[in-house]
């Protein structure tokens, strides 16, 4: 991996702030899977056709994508900056079997993505590129002349309940955190309408649409109403919020957050909406 490229992300991806996607796979992946469901359908995987999952993380995407291309020549390879969330993924290839899904540690902006590639997608793993014009660009170098590519991305926080009523509670209580600049890597790097797939056709996809999509999910995965706060309790966006708080003030905040979170309530889990873009587009 090209140590030079994005430093800031490669030592939290890598380091023990984002230990908690390492620790809780199994809980982010099941809070996501309904998101995961939605870009594989509009990749409309086939039997036999290679695909890149940029930004992988723990392999979720990646192996079901390999199932769904898995007669013949059919392979999935997923692409990450983070060693940990790949060992994870590996472990689950191995686990389950799946002999034609492959991980590798690198960044998609300078790194090598081999190829050729049918297929290129991404579920939340495309927002943390500090160059997404080479990063893009270098996604479209490897794949073959007409590939595909379905990316999602979030739409602004406000928009996201599972992010804005936990926040708005926790900001009675504390200071608001500072915004990040518009153009820093993050979760809602590309919230705004029409950047993503502008940032596309200005790496060289055509026939680039953008779509709003919205969905619930159980915040955490399924589970009750106490494992859904403590997941909220331990996550990075809950730990910014807080920041540097006096103990009180926090204490005050994380129970205004875990009531924001009662409306919420089903036999299945905390049920909110999560609000994307699905941006598609062909190298």
């Amino acid at each position: 991996m090209t140590e030079s490229a994005n430093p800031e992300q490669r030592e939290y991806w890598n380091g023990p702030d984002s230990q908690e996607w390492v620790e809780d796979a199994e809980r982010y992946d099941a809070m996501l899977a309904p998101y995961g469901e939605t870009v594989l359908d509009a990749a409309a995987l086939t039997s036999g056709e290679r695909v890149l999952d940029v930004g992988c993380g723990n392999g979720a995407t990646t192996l079901e994508a390999a199932a769904r291309v898995g007669d013949g020549d059919g392979e999935a390879v997923g692409f990450d900056i983070s060693a940990p969330m790949l060992e994870v993924a590996r472990s689950r290839a191995s686990e389950r079997g799946i002999a034609n899904a492959r991980f590798t540690l690198g960044d998609a902006q300078t790194d090598a993505l081999g190829g050729p590639y049918d297929v290129a997608i991404s579920r939340f793993g495309i927002m943390f590129f500090s160059d997404p014009a080479a990063a893009f660009a270098n996604v479209r170098s490897a794949l073959l002349p007409g590939g595909r590519a379905a990316l999602l991305c979030w739409r602004p926080m406000l928009e996201n309940e599972w992010v804005i009523v936990p926040t708005a509670a926790a900001i009675e209580h504390v200071p608001p955190p500072e915004p990040p600049p518009p153009d820093a890597p993050g979760p809602f790097r590309f919230a705004e309408k029409g950047s993503l797939a502008a940032a596309l056709t200005a790496a060289g996809f055509v026939d680039v649409t953008s779509d709003a999509v919205d969905g619930p999910m159980l915040l955490g995965g399924p589970g009750s109403f106490d494992d859904a706060y403590d997941f909220l309790k331990g996550n990075g966006i809950t730990r910014r919020v807080l920041g540097d708080a006096p103990d009180e003030a926090k204490t005050r905040a994380l129970s205004a957050m875990r009531d924001a979170l009662l409306p919420f309530r089903t036999d299945a889990g905390v049920r909110m909406n999560g609000a994307m873009w699905l941006v598609r587009g062909r190298a």
